[in-house]
């Protein structure tokens, strides 16, 4: 969370907060950064920005180009990774320092070739134009990626719709013992 009052009554509420369950124990940091999970969260004077967050002790994400895994798992690699970046990267230079984060992880056709898949189902570019000219792009692109439902939200979608379907045909069959038909 971030806080605007003083330290002093932001730790006379944790204290407060923290004698409501003795499993449950709330700690703070005062920083103008914060990683939580894989996004970093930064204060510049007021104004909030996120981007991708890169634990340092962690490798990147590089399946190397030589191993034996199908091809379609270094694909799906840089499409995460570029969806991630699009997802976490609140502006349009934290977006860009990933993708060039992104240029490092395979041979350059290749991964042109990823690029130029990601960006045409969000914007029009053509082979001899860089994929985001500029910001208004950048934006655009993101508010169309963050629309769409992440893998996670559509199995559950997925679950539950499943899980009606069958109760609704245990409601079918309960009704038709109650009520049978003569003919």
């Amino acid at each position: 969370m971030t806080w605007n009052r003083s330290e002093g009554e932001l730790k006379e509420l944790l204290d407060q907060a923290n004698t409501w369950h003795p499993n449950i124990k709330l700690d703070y940091k005062i920083s103008q950064t914060l990683a939580f999970l894989d996004v970093l969260l930064t204060n510049n004077n007021g104004v909030l920005s996120t981007s991708v967050y890169h634990k340092p002790t962690a490798e990147p994400y590089v399946v190397p180009f030589i191993s034996d895994h199908p091809r379609h798992v270094f694909g799906n690699i840089i499409q995460t990774t570029l969806t991630r970046a699009v997802r976490y990267s609140s502006t349009f230079e934290a977006f860009n320092k990933e993708r060039r984060n992104i240029k490092l992880i395979y041979p350059s056709g290749y991964i042109e070739n990823q690029f130029q898949s990601f960006f045409s189902e969000y914007i029009d570019s053509s082979p001899f134009l860089p994929y985001i000219q500029h910001e208004t792009q950048f934006f655009l692109m993101r508010q169309k990626l963050l629309s769409q439902p992440t893998t996670r939200q559509s199995q559950i979608v997925k679950h539950l719709a499943s899980v009606n379907i069958g109760n609704d045909q245990t409601d079918e069959t309960s009704v038709k013992k109650e009520n049978p038909t003569c003919y």
